[in-house]
């Protein structure tokens, strides 16, 4: 790599890399894998740099390798069969506020989704995607975002009957 085209990656990974290490987390509940999946889009995105550049939205292209490095991931046998789980704090502090403990309750649940239904609505409804974009990040078909959108979002409601949303 071209060392102006380097800096370039540099500043766009600079200016990126909270709201991708954000959208991660969103996808897998975990901030540690959170980091190893944007690790490995980063040296994906460095490797084709050039074609990301580019592109018209490298935000898009970069969401799209965020999301397969996610379900690539998922797909492996390590994830299938070994789950860390953290020890339990010894000493917990004040209650929390309602609004925390139901955001911790819905990110339990999205844990317990299929991988692709999460990142359905990892896009759609945390990154702001429409169905076409969501469609396009994920390879498939609008009616299958569609269809996976309303599985997801029923099994929430399976394994969170007593949620009820609020607006603000």
């Amino acid at each position: 790599m071209r060392a102006d085209e380097e800096h370039a990656y540099v500043q766009y990974v600079s200016s990126r890399v909270l709201a991708l290490r954000r959208t991660a987390y969103h996808l897998c509940g975990d901030w540690h894998e959170a980091h190893d999946l944007v690790q490995g889009a980063l040296i994906k995105l460095y490797r084709h740099w050039a074609r990301v550049s580019a592109a018209d939205s490298p935000d898009a292209y970069v969401r799209q390798v965020l999301v397969n490095v996610f379900l690539q991931q998922r797909g492996t046998w390590w994830s299938r069969n070994v789950r860390l789980f953290a020890e339990p704090d010894e000493h917990p502090g004040p209650p929390s506020e309602p609004l925390a403990e139901r955001r911790i309750d819905l990110h339990a649940a999205l844990g317990r989704l299929a991988p692709g239904q999460r990142a359905v609505l990892v896009l759609r409804y945390w990154e702001g995607l429409d169905v076409a974009e969501t469609a396009q990040v994920l390879g498939c078909s609008t009616g299958t975002v569609k269809s996976q959108t309303s599985h997801a979002i029923a099994a929430l409601r399976r394994l969170m009957p007593d949620y009820a949303w609020e607006p603000r």
